[in-house]
């Protein structure tokens, strides 16, 4: 392995790195960090989990010249959740050299941002749309931009920020360094990169060193309607530390959140329709412990990094294989272990099969738990634990009351009796979610629709990822989630709503695509 005193960097850097507890770089950093401190275009192939925001943090704060007032670099990403986050990360990095990072996405009050802009920071981590509203505002100037780096293109072309990418670039000098890194290659993300790159080295991790093997996979064929029971009994099987279960769409969040917690499950929901201060409070309850289950979209969990999740249900296949590969990558981190359960209606066999392919791993198939087996799961794992206490733990001060017990009762109806009394029993509230329809995969794939994900939905093809409409290509950078960005233009919407029809049925608006489920991209002037 290569350490990061190998790489070539600032002792400040070194000083933060060496703080925060790392020591050794990951395969993408170690590849990565050399290339671009010697100012040459990257293209980094790397999945969540692999450390690619130091493998482009930290060469772009290398640059910063702390002495100059300007921003002297931009990271573009896909959603305010991962912007935040990215910003955090950096600031950690940064913080030994005083390098001053500024997030800003829709959904805060831009003139906010415009006072904070003035204070000149050296860089900025945003959305797309709000980066181009402050460039056309004149509020951020990009003359003096060195550094650009697109984080997780693929995701911006899924959500059809290409256009306002290009803008961006076409607005930074051109003697600027990029740094794009993309789960996936799709064509017109190898378009953006030969026209705005120059001889760009291409870094790819392959699938076999990404933290995949730390992660057990297995699906459950089970019919809809029978999904939520399979779920509760598997939690009380497993009885995760932390756990975050997948829903498709921000109806299905609401529901399945609403559901556990009268089941006794301490669980809350995050997507596009919370405020930011709710989302702000949901992930602290959850990193505290407060939460055990978190239920997501997987717009609203992208960029999310928290440490100890020990398990991920996928209640909903996604819509498409590299959002798995996503999904299941909020567990299994820094060499720890993690579970990831796939539910799989009888439909959905296709789709499965697609994210095999992707990820160039079976997923190993588990029956589906009755009610006997989850009671007699959980009783296991309360024996463990007491076997775990006799070994382990002082029991002197709870002998005698114990002999007393055994004078009077068998031993093993004393141990009966504690395993019922610290086994749940199990809650049949009655629960009715809305049935979702299933994702039918025809002809295996994403690649040649415009980039919008896997098999499409019972031919409903013109939808985005939440199953909302694609929109119609006008109101750009939205703060992904459907919510105008604070400045009253609704420019920068978070897209884990995009333009909607019906309210929760995701019919895209007339015009909204070519019919083949692509957007419109409309041409601009040749950089």
């Amino acid at each position: 392995m290569t350490t990061f005193r190998e790489l070539g960097l600032s002792e400040s850097l070194l000083q933060s790195v060496e703080s925060m507890g790392f020591e050794e770089a990951t395969p993408i950093q170690a590849e990565t960090i050399p290339h671009a401190l010697q100012g040459k275009d990257i293209i980094g192939q790397a999945q969540t989990g692999t450390g690619k925001t130091a493998a482009f943090g930290l060469p772009l704060l290398d640059k910063v010249d702390t002495n100059k007032e300007a921003v002297q670099g931009i990271v573009i990403a896909p959603t305010r959740e991962l912007a935040i986050q990215v910003g955090e990360e950096l600031y950690k990095i940064g913080k030994h050299k005083r390098v001053r990072i500024l997030p800003i996405y829709g959904g805060q009050d831009i003139n906010r941002q415009i006072r904070a802009l003035k204070k000149h920071p050296h860089i900025i981590v945003g959305t797309p749309g709000r980066i181009l509203d402050h460039i056309n505002r004149k509020t951020l100037r990009l003359q003096n931009v060195e550094t650009v780096v697109l984080d997780e293109a693929d995701e911006m072309l899924n959500m059809g920020f290409i256009e306002d990418i290009e803008a961006i670039l076409t607005d930074v000098p051109e003697t600027h360094q990029t740094l794009l890194f993309s789960a996936t290659m799709p064509d017109p993300i190898r378009r953006i990169a030969e026209r705005f790159m120059t001889e760009p080295q291409h870094i790819k991790v392959k699938a076999k060193e990404v933290t995949m093997p730390n992660i057990q996979q297995f699906y459950l064929e089970v019919q809809e309607k029978k999904k939520f029971d399979v779920l509760t009994r598997l939690l009380d099987i497993q009885s995760p530390e932390l756990a975050i279960v997948f829903g498709r769409t921000k109806r299905r969040v609401d529901e399945l959140s609403e559901a556990l917690n009268l089941r006794g499950y301490a669980a809350e929901g995050i997507h596009g329709d919370l405020t930011q201060a709710k989302r702000m409070s949901v992930l602290r309850k959850f990193k505290e412990g407060a939460i055990e289950v978190l239920v997501a979209t997987d717009v609203a969990a992208r960029g999310l990094d928290i440490s100890g999740v020990t398990h991920v249900y996928n209640f909903d296949i996604p819509q498409d294989p590299e959002s798995y590969v996503h999904r299941i990558g909020r567990t299994g981190r820094a060499g720890k272990k993690g579970i990831a359960m796939l539910f799989v209606t009888p439909r959905e066999s296709g789709q499965l099969k697609n994210i095999e392919r992707t990820t160039k791993r079976k997923v190993d198939r588990m029956e589906a738990p009755t009610l006997d087996e989850a009671l007699e799961g959980q009783q296991r794992l309360i024996a463990e634990k007491l076997q775990s206490t006799i070994q382990n733990e002082n029991l002197s001060y709870y002998k005698r009351i114990a002999e007393e017990m055994l004078e009077e009762n068998d031993s093993v109806t004393v141990v009966a009796a504690a395993l019922k009394m610290m086994t749940k029993e199990p809650d049949t509230t009655p629960i009715a979610l809305t049935s979702e329809p299933p994702v039918v995969s025809r002809g295996g794939g994403s690649k040649k629709r415009g980039g919008n994900g896997g098999g499409y939905r019972d031919g409903n093809r013109n939808r985005s990822r939440d199953g909302r409409g694609g929109g119609d290509g006008r109101n750009r950078d939205r703060n992904r989630d459907g919510r105008g960005g604070g400045d009253g233009r609704n420019r920068d919407r978070n897209r884990d709503g995009g333009s909607r029809g019906r309210k929760g049925e995701g019919q895209g608006r007339p015009g909204s695509s070519n019919g083949r489920g692509e957007r419109k991209h409309h041409s601009r002037p040749q950089a």
